[in-house]
């Protein structure tokens, strides 16, 4: 097998228990999050994340919210995924994932702090106590 071969399923192998690990990792249920204010104030203030069930970098996103993730406009772009939405990240022109659609239509592309999220779209963030 060649060397870029081995890196490729190895790259699919990380991504794969990242992502079980963030989603089955828990309790099974989702209870109160720390930035649970913060995430419906970017869903109510019409920001959009559009992702793939398969990213790693959008399991290293959700993890960033945590429980508070749930909150989260959140458009799985892969039809393979849960509640998979392709025809609407193709209109949107996503080709990278995570893609954030802010209020004013501009987009961010690749992972965000939730700091730059606030920043952005004038949520305040706070953690909960």
């Amino acid at each position: 097998m060649q060397s870029s071969t081995k890196l490729l399923i190895g790259i699919i192998v990380v991504g794969v228990i990242v992502f079980a690990i963030t989603q089955f990792g828990g309790s099974g249920s989702l209870g109160p999050g720390d930035y649970d204010a913060f995430a419906q104030c970017l869903t109510t203030s019409g920001v959009t994340m559009y992702g793939a069930y398969w990213c790693p970098h959008c399991a290293n996103q959700k993890q960033r919210f945590g429980n508070s993730f749930q909150y989260v406009n959140y458009v799985e772009c892969d039809q393979r995924g849960d509640d998979a939405n392709p025809a609407l990240c193709e209109e949107k022109g996503v080709n990278s994932y995570p893609m954030w659609e802010m209020p004013d239509g501009s987009f961010l592309a690749g992972e965000q702090t939730l700091e730059a999220l606030a920043i952005k779209t004038g949520c305040q963030l706070e953690a909960a106590e």
